[in-house]
């Protein structure tokens, strides 16, 4: 059995999946915020002169609040009244359904060769 030795890479390829790959981490993180899909929470009414009993919590609560750095009910008082939008889009949907398919297909299509090869190489021609 043949041992397989993958082809080498040259330095200035490996820079550019360096940078492909970052500028596609950074893109899937920031490319939400610019077409607005993120920001869901809206935040309801907030009270005058909040307390942490008109707020809901109790004293295990409001020790956690603390421990996070809200030391009084005023400070938490728009993150505990946030209400978040659960609305559903079907075309949200197909979209990435669309994009999981098409990434699926695109990683076999480019991979096939590889796989032949290395099958081929490993269990030989059949």
């Amino acid at each position: 059995m043949a041992n397989y030795i993958p082809p080498v890479q040259s330095k200035i390829s490996q820079i550019i999946d360096v940078i492909v790959l970052l500028v596609l981490a950074v893109g899937a993180l920031y490319v939400p915020l610019f077409l607005n899909l993120v920001g869901s929470a809206q935040t309801s009414n907030v009270p005058d002169n909040p307390t942490w009993e008109g707020l809901g919590q109790n004293p295990t609560m409001v020790e956690k609040w603390n421990e996070l750095g809200y030391a009084t009910a005023a400070d938490a008082a728009e993150l505990i009244t946030a209400r978040f939008d659960y609305s559903f889009s079907i075309l949200n949907l197909l979209v990435m359904i669309v994009v999981v398919v098409g990434y699926y297909a695109i990683v076999l299509r480019f991979s096939g060769k590889e796989y032949r090869e290395v099958i081929s190489e490993k269990f030989g021609d059949k």
